[in-house]
């Protein structure tokens, strides 16, 4: 099996990133019917994504199977007062594994990738949220060694807040 390997997107990679995306949504979906998980995404969002902030595509050969995106602008759902206060943060955003491949270690090996892009960035820290919902990705985030620091409802949305220090 070829390994899979995290590069910057390029506008042509929209579709590929959006069919993840989509397809990570959907299987939410089925799975834990309808919630904040449930919204999709167009080729369109994903190239002005390309143009905003670092997006990334994993391939696994000639394959898109994995996105997440990285950026030094807070998300509109970080409450800043549970971070770590840092200089550099980079944010994590975005992050989707086709549901056909999940659980093959694609995650963990996309996020040790983005923790070595933020090293070299240079970032002091990764921040990010996740629904605090069955559909959320918290347990996943502290299986690969994220440290929740809170948790709080922004909007209606339910999230957890994690950090990796750099």
């Amino acid at each position: 099996m070829a390994p899979v390997v995290l590069t910057l997107a390029e506008a042509g990679d929209a579709a590929a990133i959006a069919e993840v995306r989509n397809a990570a949504a959907t299987q939410l979906t089925d799975t834990y019917g309808n919630g904040f998980w449930t919204s999709t995404v167009s080729e369109r969002g994903v190239q002005t994504s390309i143009r905003q902030a670092r997006v990334f595509v994993a391939r696994r050969g000639a394959r898109s199977v994995a996105t997440l995106s990285m950026q030094t602008r807070k998300p509109w759902a970080i409450d800043l007062s549970y971070f770590t206060p840092c200089e550099r943060p980079v944010y994590l955003t975005n992050m989707a594994v086709a549901p056909d491949v999940q659980r093959q270690g694609i995650g963990r090996t996309i996020i040790e990738a983005a923790i070595a892009i933020a090293r070299a960035w240079p970032a002091d820290a990764i921040r990010l949220d996740a629904y605090d919902a069955d559909a959320g990705a918290g347990g996943f985030y502290l299986r690969c060694g994220f440290r929740e620091v809170g948790k709080r409802v922004y909007r209606r949305v339910p999230l957890r807040y994690f950090e990796w220090m750099i």
